[in-house]
């Protein structure tokens, strides 16, 4: 049994942000409806494609385990489809703008009024105040978020990361409220809103940012390298470039081949615990006791010079070579991994953290699975839906219609073909 078996998603999300969310809950057994346009479905579908006419990988690699049903909302008979899977459905998860599951005629009092145990969890770019209805993406979430502004080097300007911590990161904080939620309602018997928006998110994410932010008021960041170089502070905590958030002074230094190769680097902490260790190794044993070096505090001043000083070990050997040196000492390293190393990963692949899906158009893709292990809740990645894939056995299984009746509901044009609207009756 896996962890959320019996529990329905009924899935309206779309790009990044939402499917993360909903893609997690069905890895760890949720039954998760998709619902899309018919004939268009999930925009990022066609984005990014790589193979005409088949589903990019921005869709599959997000959308795992799913079904999908095509369903026209605008389509009376469409409506009353929704309706049904409202009734039948645990969760509702969107990500549309403010506004667009109320036109829908999905208000939160007509919700309640068709499933008063219904959980409505929402992905929005801000919560409520003036920007509530600004249009949000994965960069600008960073910028509003805190992320941006301390991302970079001190003389540059503000850097996005390459990890989606704007989309997949509210994603996974939703994934948690709505399982909270499901926890709750066993207590209460109701349902609630769930809300994540991006802003708060990414600034979760800063949090150590803001702590930053208030020990400047205090005095000088000491474990930053600006502190060492007597570079004064401003007002607002700086960009650190690669200095370590954790109060261990850290940065990214050369290997073997890094002329050639834009990954040859590995990342250095001089952890006070394992200071002796680390003069032995790079071949400076009087700086354990030499007083400019001995304590952190004398070493501040100095970081620059001392990660020039182990970048000259480091040169000698490629990354692993140093890490496998460092590891023995309980040195703090990690090798800078690119995408095509960590893809033929064997230790990944072992642990389902990477997978390979085969796809019936696409064939076979890598992709990212459950990063979340469970000993007892097991976490298999089977392929992502084809558009409309599922309509026929959810109206079946789902809603429990006969034939007859899900012919007139394709008739109706509510999944897809010759519809008419609402506002057109």
């Amino acid at each position: 049994m896996k962890a959320l078996e019996g529990v329905k998603i009924l899935d309206f999300t779309h790009v990044q942000s939402g499917p993360t969310c909903t893609q997690l809950l069905a890895w760890m057994g949720a039954d998760v409806i998709k619902v899309e346009r018919p004939g268009v479905g999930d925009i990022t579908r066609g984005q990014l494609r790589d193979i005409p006419g088949v589903d990019s990988l921005y869709f599959t690699m997000l959308n795992h385990n799913k079904r999908s049903i095509t369903l026209d909302t605008k389509n009376r008979t469409g409506l009353e489809v929704l309706e049904g899977l409202v009734k039948v459905c645990d969760v509702l998860v969107e990500n549309f703008a403010p506004g667009v599951l109320d036109r829908v005629g999905l208000t939160w009092a007509r919700i309640q009024e068709l499933n008063p145990r219904m959980i409505v969890a929402s992905v929005k770019g801000f919560g409520p105040g003036p920007y509530e209805d600004c249009k949000v993406y994965e960069n600008v979430a960073q910028c509003a978020g805190g992320s941006a502004a301390t991302t970079g080097f001190r003389e540059g300007p503000p850097l996005v990361t390459g990890a989606q911590i704007g989309d997949s990161g509210t994603g996974l904080h939703l994934a948690l409220g709505i399982v909270a939620a499901l926890y709750q309602r066993q207590t209460t018997g109701r349902g609630q809103k769930v809300l994540a928006a991006m802003q708060d998110g990414v600034l979760n994410l800063c949090r150590v940012k803001l702590r930053d932010q208030q020990r400047l008021q205090h005095g000088p960041l000491r474990e930053y390298r600006q502190y060492g170089e007597n570079i004064p502070f401003g007002e607002s905590v700086p960009r650190a470039g690669n200095d370590s958030g954790g109060g261990q002074p850290g940065w990214i230094i050369k290997c073997k081949g890094w002329e050639t190769d834009p990954d040859a680097y590995i990342y250095f902490i001089t952890q006070a615990p394992v200071w002796e260790k680390i003069c032995d190794v790079i071949g400076e044993p009087e700086w354990k006791t030499h007083p400019d070096y001995a304590t952190p505090d004398a070493r501040l001043p100095r970081l620059k010079a001392i990660f020039e000083r182990v970048e000259q070990w480091t040169m000698t050997m490629t990354k692993f070579e140093a890490m496998d040196i460092l590891n023995k000492y309980d040195i703090p390293c990690g090798p800078i991994l690119s995408m095509k190393e960590l893809a033929a990963e064997p230790s990944l692949r072992k642990t389902g953290t990477i997978v390979e899906v085969d796809h019936p158009t696409r064939g076979k893709y890598l992709s990212v699975g459950n990063p979340i292990k469970m000993s007892d809740s097991p976490s298999e990645v089977t392929r992502s839906p084809l558009l409309g894939e599922h309509t026929d056995e959810i109206l079946r299984h789902v809603l429990g219609l006969d034939a007859q009746r899900i012919e007139e509901i394709k008739a109706s044009g509510a999944t897809g073909g010759a519809a008419k609207s609402i506002a057109a009756e």
